[in-house]
């Protein structure tokens, strides 16, 4: 943790699953103020509540395309990538002391990647700046950022291919991504009738219905 401390432009690169988000968490809640951006509406929302658990409602922010929640005096700022403030974008903020981007890999996204290259450039906290992503964007940070530190994160557990497995001998609280409405419905549909039940989480669904669904998966 030390190494950490001592530089105040980090990247922390390594697969997921090894903490990296905690991380960036566990350091910006030690700042004064903060901003961390993220790739996924649902994520940034999930970091939002934790965040208020730990500094309270009045004390943070989230901003999404599609929500909006900004006490007078938030000093830390959930936001979906393209939702970042810029310096005096929120409120009485004039920067972060703190500012994360997760998830930097997404910079070679043809339709996203612009806007995840133009945070890892010019996206900087007043004190800490922390970069996050898979660990293939080692090579492409030395390149831009030659002053960047980077901490590589090894993964906590071993991530493996299962095979197929039928619906009704799925564990409890499993995760299935599905391509199409009718899928997921479907899917959903036999779940119900194996398990007796499943939450659905769909980007046409309003902020309110996924945040609702989601807790009911969370609560099991």
């Amino acid at each position: 943790m030390a190494s950490y401390a001592r530089s105040a432009h980090l990247a922390v690169l390594g697969p997921t699953n090894t903490g990296k988000t905690h991380l960036a968490i566990e350091r910006m809640c030690g700042h004064s103020s903060g901003l961390i951006g993220f790739p996924l509406r649902l994520l940034a929302r999930e970091v939002y509540d934790r965040v208020v658990r730990i500094k309270g409602a009045d004390q943070v922010a989230l901003l999404t395309g599609e929500e909006r929640i900004l006490p007078p005096n938030a000093r830390y700022v959930m936001a979906t990538a393209e939702a970042m403030p810029t310096r005096g974008g929120v409120g009485s903020l004039k920067d972060f002391a703190f500012v994360g981007v997760d998830e930097i890999q997404l910079a070679a996204d043809p339709e996203r990647g612009h806007i995840f290259t133009d945070r890892m450039l010019h996206a900087q906290g007043r004190e800490e700046t922390m970069l996050l992503g898979s660990a293939s964007m080692a090579p492409l940070v030395r390149e831009l950022l030659p002053k960047t530190e980077i901490i590589s994160r090894p993964r906590f557990s071993t991530l493996s291919y299962a095979g197929s497995r039928k619906l009704s001998r799925l564990p409890r609280r499993s995760a299935i991504v599905a391509f199409s409405v009718e899928e997921v419905y479907r899917v959903a549909e036999m779940l119900r009738r194996f398990r007796g039940g499943a939450a659905v989480v769909m980007g046409a669904l309003s902020p309110a219905t996924r945040n609702a669904q989601v807790a009911m998966f969370e609560a099991g």
